[in-house]
């Protein structure tokens, strides 16, 4: 990640859940922390957004799932990033995803679970955080 450009933030919402408020409320916190976020709107496939994703250089990509379907979602687009060599981005999510599937997630290559709950700060200093190790590792 490049310390000389804001940090790149793709905030997708896959699946046919319509419900994208708390996806927009994460988008705009994270922007209003001086990030660049490609928000990509409502019934996203993966492939669509591993595609804006690699399209805009992001250094994070954050799924917001309400469905149910997040094991899906999130192994689909790791292995999308996976087949397109894409090793440096930072893949997080949130919404309503319960306790016991923090882990399978986080074996799959998620680095960040927030659930109902999670602040806004949270999030925000967490992305910030994690892009420090990210530039400091290159």
């Amino acid at each position: 990640m490049a310390a000389t450009r804001p940090i790149r933030v793709v905030v997708g919402k896959p699946g046919l859940d319509g419900h994208d408020r708390g996806a927009k409320v994460v988008a705009r916190a994270l922007r209003d922390a001086g990030m660049e976020v490609i928000y990509t709107g409502l019934h996203q496939r993966p492939e669509e957004i591993a595609a804006t994703a690699l399209q805009e250089d992001a250094d994070f990509i954050g799924l917001s799932v309400l469905s149910g379907a997040h094991l899906t979602l999130f192994a689909r687009l790791i292995e999308l990033l996976e087949e397109q060599g894409i090793e440096d981005v930072v893949v997080f999510g949130g919404g309503i995803i319960p306790d016991a599937d923090v882990p399978r997630l986080k074996e799959m290559g998620v680095d960040g679970v927030f659930t109902p709950g999670a602040s806004l700060t949270e999030i925000v200093e967490w992305v910030r955080s994690r892009s420090l190790e990210q530039t400091s590792r290159a």
